[in-house]
């Protein structure tokens, strides 16, 4: 798969991409991330990208020219199967959108900043917009490197054990059971019986009735969809 972000500020999303588990994607050439700097698409002066909102108001805008300069330059080589906007507008990602967004080839990410991007932009490029919250953040790079990280892991080959996605919170609209690991008996606070028992089936039982009990009680909403 590969995933192109195009940023203002590119610095931002150095880090998320270089280590751990995205890192060990792109090592196995699975996953490439390709960072695009906007200011790279600008014919204005001094790498301008953004300007004031017409009709007057705070924040500055991001220009639909670059955008659509930089898009396009890059479907000249690359046919994307989704362009998204990360905007606190967008359709809240959820576990489904992540999967299926897995299951495709090639992906352009969007990020706004400041207060956001010319509308034609949206009306005329963009195919899917996507919001990780309900809150505002400074731009959308955190963002994209949320959805990345979410999609980038159900790939498969990318977990060394890919059994693990499928239990995962959401997978199945209930969160995952407790968890414990070693050692047995930490400071008299004991790992339940079942989970040393070596009963699979029971085991398979226990983790699925803490599933609905956890999930009835912090998330009713997600409990409901499950009913």
């Amino acid at each position: 798969m590969r995933i192109d972000i195009i940023t203002v500020v590119p610095g931002l999303l150095e880090s998320p991409f270089a280590h751990s588990i995205m890192k060990r994607a792109h090592d196995k050439g699975i996953l490439k991330v390709n960072v695009v700097n906007l200011r790279d698409y600008t014919n204005y002066a001094r790498a301008q990208v953004d300007d004031y909102p017409f009709g007057g108001g705070a924040g500055m805008v991001l220009m639909s020219e670059p955008l659509a300069n930089a898009i396009e330059s890059l479907q000249k080589d690359i046919k994307y199967d989704e362009v998204i906007f990360l905007t606190p507008d967008g359709t809240t990602l959820n576990q489904k959108i992540a999967n299926n967004l897995s299951l495709k080839n090639n992906l352009l990410l969007i990020c706004g900043h400041y207060k956001g991007i010319d509308q034609r932009i949206r009306d005329h490029f963009i195919t899917m917009e996507l919001s990780i919250g309900d809150y505002v953040l400074s731009g959308g790079e955190l963002a994209a490197a949320v959805l990345t990280d979410a999609i980038g892991r159900l790939i498969p080959g990318v977990l060394n054990d890919e059994s693990s996605a499928l239990t995962d919170s959401f997978q199945d609209n209930l969160l995952a059971p407790p968890v414990y690991t070693r050692p047995e008996d930490f400071r008299g606070w004991k790992v339940p019986d079942v989970l040393m028992s070596g009963n699979h089936k029971l085991i398979d039982e226990w983790r699925h009735e803490q599933s609905l009990s956890r999930t009835k009680e912090r998330r009713p909403d997600l409990f409901n969809k499950y009913e």
